[in-house]
C-alpha cells in the first residue's frame, strides 16, 4: 500500500496532479479540495489511498489523512466507488459530509451527483457512528486566470458529466472572476 507520496510537483490539473518522486512521476487523482489546497510550491505531500482494480491501479491524493480518512469510510459503503467519493470530497469538505451523516441530513448527502435517496440513507446508516471527529478546515482559494471557466468544464467533464450539460451549468454562474474551485462547487449544485 503506498500511504503517501512527497516530491516535485509537475503537473497540476483540478482533477489530478503528476508528483515526481525519485524520478518516478506518479499521476494522482485528487479532489477539488485537495486541489483548492495545492500553493504554488513545487514541493508537495499527499496523503493517498491505492485502488487496485483488475485493468488498473490508481492512486487517490488528499491534502490531509482526515481527507483521505472520509475518502476510506465513503467508499467503505456499499453503491459508493472511488469515483462518487472524490465527487462527494470535491463538492463539501470531511466536515460537511460528517455533519451531514451526524444530523442525518438526506438532502445535502443527496445533493452529490450520482446519489440517490437510498444510497444517502446507505450512507447515513452505515457512517453515523464513525464520523464523529471532524472539525472545520479553512479553504484556501487559488488566484484568479483567464483559464478558469476551460479549467472548471474539463475537470467536471473528467469526472463524469456530460460537457454540454456542464457548459450550460457553468453559464449560469455569475460571469464575475470566480476561482476554477469556486466554478466547479457552484456547478456541481446545478448540475
Amino acid at each position: 500500500m503506498i500511504a503517501q507520496l512527497q516530491g516535485k510537483l509537475i503537473e497540476k490539473n483540478p482533477t489530478e496532479v503528476v508528483l515526481d518522486c525519485g524520478g518516478i512521476g506518479y499521476e494522482v487523482k485528487i479532489s477539488l479540495n485537495t486541489f483548492s489546497s495545492i500553493g504554488s510550491d513545487e514541493h508537495l505531500k499527499l496523503f493517498t489511498r491505492l485502488i487496485v482494480r483488475e485493468d488498473a491501479h490508481i492512486l487517490y491524493g488528499f491534502s490531509s489523512k482526515e481527507e483521505r480518512e472520509m475518502f476510506n469510510h465513503l467508499i467503505s459503503v456499499s453503491g459508493i466507488g472511488p469515483n462518487i467519493a472524490m465527487i462527494m470530497l470535491s463538492s463539501l469538505v470531511p466536515a460537511e459530509i460528517a455533519h451531514a451523516i451526524q444530523s442525518e441530513d438526506v438532502v445535502t448527502i443527496q445533493r452529490v451527483k450520482g446519489i440517490g435517496a437510498k444510497t444517502a440513507q446507505r450512507v447515513i446508516i452505515d457512517l453515523k457512528g464513525k464520523v464523529l471527529k471532524y472539525t472545520e478546515v479553512s479553504q484556501n482559494i487559488s488566484a484568479v486566470n483567464n483559464t478558469n471557466r476551460f479549467d472548471a468544464l474539463t475537470a467536471l467533464v473528467s469526472l463524469g458529466f456530460d460537457r454540454k450539460t456542464t457548459e450550460k451549468a457553468l453559464e449560469k454562474i455569475d460571469s464575475g472572476e470566480e476561482s476554477v474551485e469556486v466554478l466547479i462547487k457552484e456547478a456541481l449544485k446545478v448540475l
